[in-house]
């Protein structure tokens, strides 16, 4: 090992990051509900004009949910953990398939859908809630696994994260 593991801060690794992107996803509704004067479109459904925009949101959210299953996948093939709030338990360090464009290509997907979702809504306040899951994410899992991986992989992590930028 290159470190010791540092201890994690209080506020680390504690919410599962779907829990995460869940909260997210709320408060952009309650921010599309309250600020009416900043709808960019009609809200998608499946009826009359605003099925482009169920169409876009779908897509979307189907890219999304596909990237962050591909990664759930290579975790897999990989035999490590795919538990977000236990980095520690990692036994390898993934870097091929979508590894090799994003170091999270798992949170990017949930990224993806939370942009899908704000299309959907059609309210500008709505896409807040990306850059504020971006740096929730950030901040309370991915700063806390890249220590991890860090400390149990060293070198080879260092030259990984040269390569390869957190989220694209």
């Amino acid at each position: 090992m290159a470190e010791s593991l540092a201890p994690r801060r209080w506020y680390e690794g504690r919410v599962p990051p779907p829990v995460i992107d869940a909260a997210c996803a709320a408060l952009m509704w309650v921010l599309a509900r309250a600020l009416p004067g900043a709808q960019l479109w009609p809200m998608g459904n499946t009826i009359g004009d605003s099925a482009a925009v169920t169409i876009a949101a779908l897509a979307l959210a189907a890219v999304g949910g596909t990237l962050a299953l591909a990664g759930v996948a290579a975790f897999r093939r990989a035999r490590t953990t795919v538990n977000p709030l236990a980095p520690e338990r990692a036994r390898a360090l993934v870097t091929g398939g979508g590894y090799r464009f994003t170091r999270n290509p798992m949170y990017l997907g949930m990224l993806w859908v939370l942009a899908g979702w704000a299309v959907w809504l059609g309210n500008a306040a709505a896409w807040l809630g990306l850059p504020l899951s971006m740096a929730l994410l950030t901040l309370l899992q991915i700063a806390p696994e890249e220590r991890v991986l860090r400390a149990r992989f060293g070198a080879e992590f260092e030259r990984y994260a040269a390569r390869v930028r957190r989220w694209l």
